[in-house]
C-alpha cells in the first residue's frame, strides 16, 4: 500500500505522542512517596513492621487484583496482586491513588440531612437509626398509598451479591424502577441477545488475537481493565500482531496503534460494513462457519454488497476506500482477528447498529466462540437464591411500566435506560418517581444533560445517597448514608468487561471504618426489616456479610485465601451455540447515522468528549495524584483546554493557549485552545473528568465537565443513549 502524506501524518504524529506520553510515566511512580506525604490529610505512620491484605479494586469495573501495603494498621500503598488474571501485578493511576480517598477530607463522616436549600451545602449530623427510619417512613407511604412504583433505585455496582441483592428489595417491596448506568456492554449484549438468541455476557480473548481492529475503543484509555488492556498490547508488540485504531482522534491508543485511521465520528457501523463488503466480495470470509452456522445471509450479504461498496464507505467515514481494501483483506487473512467496539472508556454505549455491525464482521471471519476472537459468557450465577414471595401491592407495582420504558414495547429488549429515564422524570409528561437512593453512582455528574438530570432531582420528595464521599449528587441530596469505602467493607466483584474468562474477586476490609459508615447492603436490610411484612420476610440474613459468605460458599474459602476465583467457561461449538429459532447464528443490521444534537448553520462545529487513562470519568474522581499527572496541554491552572486542527482554530482566528468561548445547544464554556494534526478537521475534543463542583479545592472548579455541554442522542433502535457528539462553535473570549 501506497504511504501517501496522511497515512504519513497520522504514522509521524503517532510516533511522537508515544513517545512522551505513555499510560503511567516512571517519574512519577519515583515521586510518589513524596507526594503521598504532602498532601495534609494523608497521615504519615511511623516505621515499623509491614503486612499486605489482599483485595479487589472496585473504583473501575476492571476488577484488578490488589495487594494494600500496611504499616502500623495504616494504608501507606496499593500494588497490584502478582498472579492475578486481570491484572497480574500492575495498577492504573486510579488504583495506585487509592490511599488518598480512604485518608480525605472530603469523606462523609457520619449520616446527614440537609437543612438549607438542595444543593447549599448545609447540614445536620443525625444518628443511623433516624436516617434510617426517615427512608423507611417515606418507602412505607409510598407502598401503603399503593404506589410502590415511584420508588426508583440507580444502582452503578455492576454484578455481584449486592446488586442482586438490592435487585430482589426492589422485587418484593414492588417497584419496577430499578436504574443502572448504561455502557457499550448493553448495546453488544443486546446484540448478542438478537444475533445469538441468548442473554450474555461478552468477553474478547485478546491476548491469543493476531489482529486487532478497534473502533474507537481506548485499548489503552481505559477501556475494559486498563493494565489488563496494557499488558495485551504490550504482548501485541512482542508477538507482532497488528492493531488498528480507527477514531477521529490522536489518542494515545491511536499513537500506540500500528495504524490509524482518522474517521468521522458516527460512522464506524458503516466502514465495518464496508470491510464486510471487501471480504463477501473477494470470497475471504469464513465458508464453514457462513455455509453450516449460520441463518439470514443471503439477505445481509446482499444489502452490504449493494450499500456499502468501499467507494461509498469512504464518502460516508472519510478513510480512504484503499485503505478500507488493504484493511479488510488483511484482517481476514490473520486467522485470528478480532473487531472491537465502545468508544474510549466504553461508558456510553452507542448505537445497536454499530455493536451489530461490528459482531457480524466477527462472525463473518468466524471469530464467534474462537480462540483469539469474541466469547459469550454466562451472566452472574453465583446468585442462586429461593424466589421470593410477594404481595398484591409489590405484585401490582411490579406490572407498572418502568418510568424508562425498558424491558417493554419498543425496547423489550433494554435492561435499563438511564438516559430516557432522567428525561421523563424531568419532563413531568409521566408519573413521578417520588423517592430516588442512589448507590455507587454519581448521575449529577455522570450523565449526559446534567441541566435534564437536576431538573429530574428537583421533582423528588426525597433523594438519598450512599456516597462515602461528597460528590455532585450527594452534595444536592436529601439525605447522606455513607457507604463504607472499598478498602473497609466485603463485596464480590464478577469481572466481566471485555474478559474471556469468568473472573469472580473478593474485596475485602483492609481497615475498619474510618468514619461513621455503613455497608450499604447492610442498610438495604435495615430499610426491609423496618418496611416490614413480606418485605422483611425476603431478607432471612443478620447482615450483608452473612448474606456474601451464603452465596458464595462454594468459592468462600478460595476468596478468602487467594482473593479470587476463576471459572473457566470454555465457550460453546458453534452446533450447540445460538439458541435462537434457527438454531443458527443471524446475520442482521444495518447502518441508521445517529444524528446528533445541534443546528449545523448555528453550531459549524462538533465537540466530540475523549477519555485519559489520567482523568476518571465514573463515580469515583480523580484524587490529587491524578490530577497532579495531567499535562498543561489538557489542564493549566484551572483552565481545560480542547484539542482543535490548526485548520479550524485558524477560521476562528484562533490560536495556541488562546482562551474562547465554546458553546453548544446544552450551554456555553470558556476554554483553551491547543492546536493539534491529531484530530480531524470541524472538530473539537474536550477531556471527560473535568469540572467538578464537588470534592475538594484540588479537584473542584478546574476545568468543564463535558457532560453539562453534550445531551443523550436516544437510538431509535435500542433506547440507548447513542451520542457521540454535539453540534458546537467556538468564538474568541
Amino acid at each position: 500500500m501506497k504511504l501517501d502524506r496522511r497515512s504519513f501524518l497520522s504514522f509521524v504524529i503517532g510516533g511522537a505522542a508515544g513517545t512522551a506520553v505513555t499510560p503511567l510515566p516512571w517519574k512519577l511512580m519515583d515521586d510518589v512517596s513524596i507526594w503521598s506525604q504532602m498532601w495534609p490529610w494523608t497521615p504519615v505512620p511511623a516505621d515499623g513492621a509491614y503486612t499486605y491484605v489482599q483485595s479487589t479494586c472496585t473504583l473501575c469495573p476492571g476488577g484488578c487484583g490488589i495487594a494494600v501495603r500496611k504499616v502500623d494498621k495504616r494504608v501507606v500503598k496499593i500494588e497490584g496482586m502478582a498472579g492475578h488474571p486481570v491484572n497480574d501485578g500492575g495498577i492504573c493511576p486510579l488504583g495506585l491513588s487509592g490511599p488518598q480517598m480512604l485518608y480525605s477530607p472530603t469523606r462523609v463522616a457520619g449520616p446527614l440531612k440537609r437543612i438549607g436549600k438542595r444543593g447549599e451545602g448545609k447540614w445536620a449530623k443525625i444518628s443511623w437509626d433516624e436516617a434510617v427510619a426517615e427512608v423507611a417512613a417515606k418507602l412505607s407511604d409510598l407502598r401503603e398509598s399503593g404506589h410502590p412504583e415511584q420508588l426508583a433505585v440507580f444502582n452503578g455496582a455492576g454484578r455481584g451479591t449486592f446488586s442482586a441483592l438490592v435487585d430482589r428489595f426492589m422485587t418484593v417491596y414492588g417497584s419496577p424502577n430499578l436504574v443502572r448506568p448504561a455502557t457499550f456492554e448493553d448495546a453488544y449484549e443486546m446484540a448478542v441477545y438478537r444475533m445469538h438468541g441468548q442473554q450474555a455476557m461478552v468477553g474478547f480473548d485478546l491476548e491469543n488475537a493476531n489482529f486487532v481492529i478497534s473502533f474507537g475503543s481506548g485499548v489503552i484509555d481505559g477501556w475494559g481493565s486498563p493494565v489488563r488492556m496494557i499488558r495485551a498490547k504490550s504482548l501485541w508488540k512482542d508477538r507482532k500482531v497488528p492493531l488498528v485504531q480507527v477514531e477521529p482522534r490522536l489518542s494515545n491508543t491511536a499513537a500506540k496503534a500500528d495504524r490509524w485511521l482518522p474517521i468521522r465520528p458516527g460512522t464506524e457501523a458503516a466502514l465495518a460494513l464496508g470491510l464486510a463488503n471487501v471480504i463477501l466480495s473477494e470470497g475471504l470470509f469464513d465458508r464453514n462457519f457462513v455455509d453450516y452456522y449460520t441463518n439470514g445471509f443471503e439477505a445481509w450479504r446482499k444489502m452490504v454488497l449493494d450499500g456499502f461498496t468501499p467507494e461509498k464507505v469512504a464518502g460516508i467515514t472519510g478513510v480512504d476506500k484503499d485503505f478500507i481494501v488493504v484493511l479488510a483483506r488483511d484482517f481476514a487473512k490473520a486467522g485470528a482477528g478480532v473487531a472491537i467496539c465502545g468508544r474510549g472508556r466504553g461508558a456510553t454505549p452507542g448505537g445497536l447498529d454499530e455493536a451489530m455491525a461490528v459482531h457480524s464482521l466477527n462472525a463473518l471471519v468466524g471469530a464467534i466462540n474462537r480462540k483469539g476472537g469474541v466469547w459469550t459468557l454466562p451472566g452472574n450465577e453465583e446468585v442462586n437464591w429461593p424466589e421470593v414471595e410477594t404481595d398484591e401491592t409489590a405484585a401490582n407495582g411490579m406490572q407498572r411500566p418502568r418510568l424508562d420504558g425498558a424491558g417493554s414495547g419498543t425496547f423489550a429488549d433494554a435492561r435499563s435506560l438511564p438516559n430516557r429515564f432522567f428525561a421523563a422524570q424531568a419532563d413531568g409528561k409521566a408519573d413521578p418517581v417520588k423517592a430516588l437512593l442512589v448507590m455507587e453512582g454519581n448521575p449529577l455528574y455522570t450523565q449526559p444533560g446534567t441541566e435534564t438530570v437536576k431538573k429530574a432531582l428537583d421533582r423528588l420528595d426525597l433523594l438519598v445517597s450512599f456516597s462515602s464521599l461528597m460528590d455532585e449528587t450527594a452534595a444536592y441530596a436529601d439525605l447522606i448514608l455513607p457507604n463504607h469505602l472499598y478498602l473497609e467493607r466485603y463485596e464480590d466483584v464478577a469481572v466481566a468487561t471485555g474478559m474471556a474468562t469468568t473472573v469472580i474477586g473478593l474485596a475485602q476490609p483492609v481497615v475498619p471504618p474510618q468514619c461513621n459508615t455503613r455497608h450499604a447492603g447492610d442498610v438495604v436490610l435495615a430499610l426491609a426489616s423496618a418496611i416490614g411484612g413480606p418485605v422483611a420476610d425476603a431478607f432471612g440474613w443478620d447482615g450483608f456479610q452473612a448474606c456474601l459468605e451464603e452465596t458464595l460458599a462454594d468459592d468462600w474459602d478460595a476468596l478468602t485465601e487467594k482473593g479470587y476465583v476463576v471459572h473457566v467457561a470454555q465457550p460453546s461449538h458453534w452446533s450447540e451455540a445460538f439458541p435462537t429459532a434457527s438454531g443458527r447464528f443471524e446475520f442482521a443490521g444495518g447502518y441508521q447515522p445517529v444524528p446528533i444534537e445541534g443546528d449545523k448553520g448555528a453550531f459549524p462545529l462538533v465537540l466530540v468528549p475523549y477519555d485519559s487513562l489520567r482523568l476518571a470519568t465514573g463515580p469515583a474522581a480523580n484524587t490529587p495524584f491524578m490530577t497532579k499527572t495531567v499535562g498543561d496541554e489538557v489542564l493549566k491552572g484551572k483552565d481545560v483546554f480542547v484539542e482543535v486542527n490548526p485548520q479550524t482554530a485558524g477560521s476562528a482566528g484562533l490560536g495556541e493557549g488562546q482562551a474562547a468561548v465554546l458553546s453548544t445547544p446544552r450551554g456555553q464554556a470558556r476554554v483553551r485552545i491547543h492546536l493539534s494534526e491529531g484530530i480531524m478537521p470541524g472538530l473539537v475534543a474536550m477531556p471527560g473528568g473535568l469540572g467538578h463542583t464537588a470534592y475538594d479545592d484540588y479537584l473542584a472548579g478546574k476545568g468543564v465537565n463535558v457532560n453539562a455541554l453534550i445531551g443523550p442522542v436516544e437510538d431509535p433502535a435500542s433506547g440507548l443513549d447513542a451520542a457521540w457528539g454535539i453540534q458546537a462553535k467556538l468564538a474568541k473570549a
